[in-house]
């Protein structure tokens, strides 16, 4: 808990026990602590130098504790001091590099990143500096890293970002696929899978993106865009493949899909209507429904062919065969 102010576990338990007795020898504190002599003397002497304990002045060789509200409040608010200093150090920085890149070459909207290593911790960065959403596709062909095996994964949805992954139904085959597949699910991350998923891909915050480059050397390597035209494309993609997967959820067994439902007659009289050109308020007189009703069918059936626009829906409804070009006979 006080790691943050440069405490590790072993600091942080001597202090603790400190406080709990006010006042103790170092052998005393050791029996407490399960610890040596000499490492409880070392510990007692960091708390020293971080102002939370000091040499009793009466009792030679006896330890007291420094009130922690006074002690800790006055180490957080130097961590605070230097935090602050630190952030304006990075906004200089940041304003820096945009006065440097206001007019950016387009060899500085990718990059290369070469070797398992590097790539891996490209990776983890794109992740650690996510802060709405990070998007991935995850093919069944393991590298590197994949979007479901690494902590940063873990730490960046503890912080709320939201995380969409479609995965290719040869993950669900790998060793530990599905637990960690339930693990991402139980993190209520939204996970989809379909059959083949076109290449690997990770989006992070719609401004950076990372794909793996195949090469004539058994090198790893990956590209990583930057805003640009080719993310756009990229984000277009990963659109495009999420609207086509089947949800996963966690199931009584593990991992089951979720089969989309379908629209039901109803559903297909409004659609049909809308189609023919009616209006909402048309629509719901000629069906005897609710203004309200009708709205929210269209929004349901806007979900369910994953577009975000009426003209969208009509193409969709079209492909999905809902409704038919034929005449009736």
């Amino acid at each position: 808990m006080l790691a943050a102010i440069g405490l590790d576990e072993t600091h942080e338990s001597a202090y603790r026990a400190l406080v709990s007795v006010g006042a103790a020898e170092v052998a005393d504190l050791a029996r407490r602590l399960s610890l040596a002599e000499p490492d409880t003397e070392r510990a007692l002497r960091r708390l020293e130098g971080h102002g939370l304990a000091a040499q009793s002045p009466a009792r030679p060789g006896r330890w007291v504790a420094a009130p922690p509200g006074v002690a800790l409040a006055a180490l957080l608010t130097q961590r605070r001091h230097e935090l602050e200093k630190a952030e304006l150090t990075a906004a200089l920085l940041a304003e820096e590099y945009r006065a440097t890149a206001a007019e950016p070459e387009v060899h500085d909207l990718v990059e290369v990143v070469t070797g398992a290593s590097a790539v891996a911790q490209r990776f983890l960065q794109m992740q650690l500096g996510a802060t709405e959403e990070v998007c991935a596709l995850v093919t069944g062909n393991p590298m590197v890293v994949s979007g479901m095996e690494n902590d940063a994964e873990a730490q960046a949805a503890g912080r709320g970002v939201r995380y969409r992954v479609v995965v290719e139904r040869d993950v669900l085959d790998l060793p530990h696929g599905l637990t960690e597949l339930a693990a991402a699910l139980g993190r209520n991350e939204r996970v989809r899978v379909m059959d083949r998923v076109p290449t690997k891909l990770v989006i992070a915050d719609r401004s950076l993106a990372m794909v793996p480059l195949t090469t004539r050397t058994v090198e790893p390597a990956a590209l990583v865009v930057h805003a640009s035209g080719l993310l756009e494309l990229l984000a277009g993609l990963f659109d495009s493949v999420w609207r086509e997967a089947l949800p996963l959820r966690l199931a009584g067994s593990g991992v089951a899909e979720q089969q989309p439902d379908g629209p039901d007659p109803t559903d297909l009289e409004v659609l049909s209507l809308l189609l023919a050109g009616l209006t909402d308020v048309s629509v719901a007189k000629q069906l005897d429904l609710g203004l309200r009703t009708v709205q929210r069918r269209v929004k349901r059936l806007m979900e369910l062919a994953g577009v975000t626009t009426r003209l969208q829906l009509g193409w969709h409804a079209y492909e999905r065969g809902w409704v038919s070009r034929d005449e009736p006979s």
